[in-house]
């Protein structure tokens, strides 16, 4: 930072150096120092590996979706989004992920068309899975049920993949 255009502004005590203001700034600048050494340091991050088991073959691929936003999941997804080839079992890291409280949703999306497909207009024909594999009963479960706490430690988490037809 260039100080010369200050001290124009400042006046002549900055560019005589008269003793008063001279110590102002000393404690200006120490105090300065200080805080900036006392800032927290940046929250560290870690990673959430996942291994998806009872994928029933390898098309397509399996859509990830790992999120701290609980509304409006497991439809819209706000965070952290993978998209991986399919296999008969499958593992991934989600990586720099903020301590905090999570929720995974998976789509094996066979055809690869981007979005979950459609029985009688209600039911899935594609493959599903949450984190902490939240039982499915009549839609999707509670963020709550699948949500699981992220700290500095790695985290992992082991979903099976389930299939209505």
């Amino acid at each position: 930072m260039q100080l010369r255009p200050l001290f124009s502004l400042l006046g002549s005590p900055v560019r005589h150096g008269s003793r008063p203001f001279r110590r102002v700034y000393a404690l200006t600048l120490t105090g300065g120092a200080a805080l900036l050494a006392s800032a927290a340091p940046p929250a560290a991050t870690t990673s959430v590996e996942v291994t998806v088991t009872d994928l029933r073959n390898d098309k397509g691929v399996v859509r990830a979706c790992l999120t701290t936003v609980a509304k409006g999941w497991p439809n819209s997804c706000k965070a952290y989004e993978k998209v991986i080839p399919s296999g008969s079992k499958l593992q991934f890291t989600f990586t720099d992920i903020p301590p905090g409280r999570y929720a995974i949703a998976l789509l094996h999306d066979e055809n690869n068309n981007g979005k979950a497909d459609l029985a009688l207009g209600m039911m899935p024909k594609e493959g599903f899975g949450f984190s902490r594999d939240a039982k499915v009963r009549m839609g999707p479960p509670k963020f709550t049920s699948a949500a699981f706490d992220v700290s500095s430690q790695k985290v992992s988490q082991t979903i099976r993949m389930r299939y209505m037809f």
